[in-house]
């Protein structure tokens, strides 16, 4: 039960796990810190000694308002140029950031109902009992726990049964990038699953796939095309990343375009490869580890 003047510190000793909510939820985290900064409003208007739980109290606000967001934006979606990834956030290989959810995940979420995303982050992810989800989402609690029941299943077809470890994922991701610097395809070829995917998120800005290239020789054959190209030689990377859990780097093009490039690996070979082109998404990377981009190197 926080006093008045308790109610800042309460606040920001919950901001970064309401942020963690709101960005698994919208997959903006620039969205997701709006949504938290709206909370935060609302958090300081009510009668904070009526609070019994000021950290429910607030995953309630942040959800609700994360639900409110997701209309809109998955009308935004049905509109979007190609394809659509979540905005890339770097993140230490082995930072526990208390809910476990790669990239792969995340857009494994994006198949879900609003009502089963937030059933499955409050309740499977962020450990909310069953009781208060349903009154977040304002449904009985039979009801909840069919939603978050739909949501594991969509989610455990997308889990990988073996994460990579940190050393492996760092090894294959500088060579991925070695390889894909300097046009050499065999090395390229050893490194690909049968069932590879290559997805790249351009936003309608920059050049990028409209739709996702699948298997080895369809990916292999974009590969060899773009080897082709003189200027892809010149590529730097500017940093090697994690990028929401998955191994990966912050590269730049002569001509200016960033890109994030995010692998994801399963039994030493590469299934999944995730571009993230549009600069609307590239941000906070950019203003990282972009501000020295004409003096920079490749390693």
């Amino acid at each position: 039960m926080p006093a008045a003047d308790d109610s800042t510190f309460l606040f920001e000793a919950e901001r970064q796990r309401l942020v963690r909510l709101a960005y698994r939820m919208l997959g903006s985290l620039g969205e997701a810190e709006d949504v938290v900064q709206d909370a935060w409003i609302r958090w300081r208007q009510v009668d904070h000694a009526a609070v019994a739980s000021p950290s429910a109290f607030l995953s309630r606000i942040v959800t609700r308002l994360c639900l409110d967001v997701m209309k809109s934006a998955r009308t935004r979606r049905e509109t979007y140029f190609g394809t659509w990834l979540p905005e890339p956030v770097a993140t230490e290989p082995d930072e526990d950031l208390a809910d476990d959810l790669t990239l792969t995940l995340m857009l494994a979420l994006e198949r879900l109902s609003p009502l089963e995303r937030a059933a499955f982050l409050l309740h499977d992810v962020f450990g909310v009992a069953l009781d208060e989800v349903a009154t977040t989402l304002e449904r009985e609690a039979p009801a909840v726990r069919q939603l978050a029941s739909r949501a594991r299943k969509h989610i455990q077809a997308a889990r990988p049964r073996f994460p990579v470890e940190r050393e492996e994922g760092a090894r294959i991701a500088k060579a991925f990038f070695e390889a894909s610097s300097t046009g050499d395809v065999a090395a390229l070829r050893a490194m690909l699953a049968e069932s590879v995917v290559v997805h790249s998120d351009g936003g309608g800005k920059v050049h990028a796939f409209s739709r996702p290239i699948v298997g080895f020789e369809k990916v292999a054959r974009m590969f060899e095309g773009v080897a082709r190209k003189s200027w892809i030689q010149q590529a730097r990377k500017l940093q090697d990343l994690w990028i929401d859990g998955l191994p990966g780097y912050f590269s730049i093009e002569p001509g200016g375009t960033f890109q994030s490039v995010a692998l994801e690996i399963e039994n030493g070979l590469i299934v999944g490869i995730y571009f993230t082109r549009n600069p609307d998404k590239l941000e906070r990377l950019v203003e990282a580890f972009g501000g020295g981009a004409a003096g920079a190197t490749s390693h």
